[in-house]
């Protein structure tokens, strides 16, 4: 098990200084991974600052040396390829090949696509996602890339360089449970992130028997692939009392125990979530 923080780029959490600060404190203290959500609007909080998430994440990767680094997670859909594609390598690059790319749909799309007049059909937007890391990953490989798709196209193009992890930086679906569509896009790639919450009240709420759930079915589509696909990783978001270490310690063995194999301690875009995080991230990882 490995362990990280995940935080928003909103809020107390758009000073990029002070979430590169974090993620250093994060590296001394033994943390293995730093994650940044990547938002253009949030629906939930209309009038929040705003911080962009490469910019960020720059901050974080100049901050640190070791630490996993990435969006959690970006919606492909609402990026152009190439843009996207130059933004993750040069952030691989600077961080020496540090960089997890963190995919998804987008969260909420009537605020991340219907404030810009774009699509926010399901299909449409799940299709764009699969057509544009098809995309990226060819742009990565460094060899010439000819795709023309429904939704993207990318005409007879070569981008060098080249990340620095081949073939390419991991790539982690994100998802919301209890969807399965999602799993079978996540089994093609490295790892899947899934958000399980209690729908009474939106908070973390990953149970082991969810957590298993969500391992059985990614499983069922790897078996697929050939050779059952390579390493892969499951990457759970909670929150742990860093009060009780012994207890912290436990539920996350139960989490790990059901098949994970990151932890993320999860920080929302609310008063106080910065210096909660930092408490959490000084108290060491729930080892």
């Amino acid at each position: 098990m490995r362990y990280g923080l995940c935080v928003p780029n909103i809020g107390e959490f758009a000073d990029a200084r002070a979430v590169a600060g974090l993620a250093r404190r994060a590296e001394d203290a033994g943390w293995d991974g730093f994650f940044v959500w990547d938002h253009v609007v949030f629906a939930f909080a209309a009038e929040a600052e705003v911080a962009d998430v490469w910019t960020v994440l720059t901050t974080v990767a100049l901050a640190t040396e070791r630490i996993r680094v990435g969006p959690m997670v970006t919606a492909v859909a609402r990026r152009r390829p190439g843009t996207l594609a130059r933004q993750t390598t040069t952030l691989d690059r600077l961080s020496g090949g540090r960089l997890v790319f963190g995919a998804g749909l987008g969260f909420t799309v009537e605020a991340e696509f219907g404030t810009w007049g774009e699509s926010v059909e399901p299909r449409v937007l799940a299709r764009r996602l699969d057509e544009g890391l098809e995309v990226l990953a060819g742009l990565w490989s460094g060899e010439r890339v000819d795709f023309r798709g429904e939704h993207v196209t990318a005409a007879d193009v070569v981008f060098r360089p080249t990340p620095v992890q081949r073939p390419r930086p991991p790539v982690w679906i994100g998802c919301n449970r209890p969807a399965r569509r999602p799993l079978r896009r996540a089994a093609r790639w490295d790892g899947v992130a899934p958000m399980i919450v209690d729908p009474a009240d939106g908070s973390w709420n990953p149970t082991p028997g969810a957590v298993a759930e969500i391992v059985a079915g990614v499983d069922e589509h790897r078996r697929e692939l050939p050779g059952g696909g390579g390493p892969f990783d499951v990457v759970i978001t909670g929150r742990t009392d860093a009060r009780e270490p012994d207890a912290a310690a436990a539920e996350v063995r139960r989490i790990a125990e059901a098949g994970a194999t990151w932890w993320l301690e999860g920080f929302r875009p609310a008063p106080g979530e910065y210096d909660a995080a930092l408490r959490r991230v000084e108290a060491g990882p729930p080892r």
